[in-house]
């Protein structure tokens, strides 16, 4: 198939999680025999901190101003097999028309953050998503599985929502010998947001206050200037994908935090626990609907309420328990999560629409 993608970002993974997303998906259908063309706005923050500026598995457009890359657009959505616009793509609704209008085959929509999108939809907000455009896509992949899916068909018109979770490559993340650089005790790495800031101070910060012969180790941009830390937290900017397994193979311990719309909607797995669980770390989790779905608590899943749980975890659990439960981790999302796993899947759904359009 030819698969045309209009998404956030795939050249940068600085401050989000979509590039790795669309990384692991792409590189996973390209090696099963499809053409991937993905279409990115080149905005100064991914530019000047481009870890991946030519994906060897896909073509790229970058483009500044969308009215120099329509008609480049029409001409690739016009023999396209499978079209995607995915959330938080700057020109979204445009594209959307765009590909609305084509002649691709199954014509699809890849939300990566639904219970935001479902937030702005309900008041009003059309940034990257008109609630008119919903009923047009063949599919509305999500990364929210659950009830979201129900009501994104009874109340938005989705003529299809399907989840489409994230996913981790094994080629790229699973376990590799300890970095001192990245040793610690627990760890953590998210961008900065404000609606986890609470529970970051609640569930690593408490913590490494009250064991301050333990260390701690947080990675990720945009925390404000003057935040205090403990000083047994150490502090890393920005950390390369290609890094991310030396950093959960090097913890003891990793905490896996979620956004408010996620935890209130449930089903939301993270690109960084497939991540995480792929190198084998054991992860302390917050709690959200529909974690066991994806981990078995206290067996490949340590979840966490207040800092006492996570206190009493470093405690108690030993490293070699801690190991266990890794392991057990990581050979759930190897035989449930993989790119390749998803990349099947994505062929499953889009060929479905395929096979009833070639029938008719």
């Amino acid at each position: 198939m030819k698969i045309v993608i209009c998404g956030l970002s795939i050249t940068s993974s600085w401050g989000n999680g979509h590039a790795t997303t669309y990384r692991a998906l792409t590189r996973a259908l390209r090696a099963r025999g499809h053409d991937i063309v993905f279409f990115e706005k080149d905005v100064e923050w991914y530019g000047s901190n481009r870890d991946m500026p030519e994906p060897p598995f896909c073509r790229v457009h970058l483009y500044e101003q969308w009215q120099d890359v329509l008609n480049l657009l029409r001409r690739e959505l016009a023999d396209a097999d499978v079209a995607m616009v995915g959330s938080f793509f700057p020109d979204g609704i445009k594209a959307i028309d765009a590909m609305l209008e084509s002649a691709a085959g199954v014509k699809t929509f890849y939300d990566i953050d639904t219970p935001i999108t479902v937030s702005k939809l309900g008041a009003g907000d059309a940034e990257y998503l008109r609630r008119d455009q919903i009923p047009g896509f063949d599919a509305y992949f999500s990364f929210t599985g659950g009830p979201m899916l129900h009501e994104l068909q009874s109340r938005f018109g989705a003529r299809r929502a399907v989840p489409l979770y994230c996913s981790f490559d094994p080629d790229r993340y699973g376990w590799r010998e300890p970095d001192p650089r990245y040793e610690c005790d627990l760890s953590y790495m998210g961008t900065y947001a404000p609606d986890r800031q609470a529970k970051l101070e609640e569930l690593l910060c408490e913590p490494a206050k009250a064991l301050m012969n333990n260390s701690f180790l947080l990675a990720g941009p945009q925390y404000p200037a003057g935040t205090p830390w403990p000083k047994n937290v150490r502090r890393i900017i920005h950390l390369e994908p290609v890094f991310h397994p030396y950093f959960y193979s090097s913890s003891l311990f990793t905490l896996n935090l979620t956004r408010n719309e996620m935890v209130a909607a449930g089903y939301s797995p993270s690109v960084r626990i497939f991540e995480a669980a792929g190198c084998g770390s054991a992860i302390i989790s917050d709690m959200w609907p529909g974690t066991e779905m994806f981990f078995t608590p206290n067996e490949e899943i340590l979840l966490a309420q207040s800092s006492a749980d996570v206190i009493r975890y470093m405690k108690e659990v030993s490293p070699a328990e801690a190991r266990k439960i890794g392991l057990r981790a990581q050979e759930r999302v190897i035989a449930e999560h993989s790119a390749t796993k998803r990349a099947i899947e994505f062929e499953q759904l889009v060929g479905t629409k395929m096979t009833l359009g070639q029938l008719a």
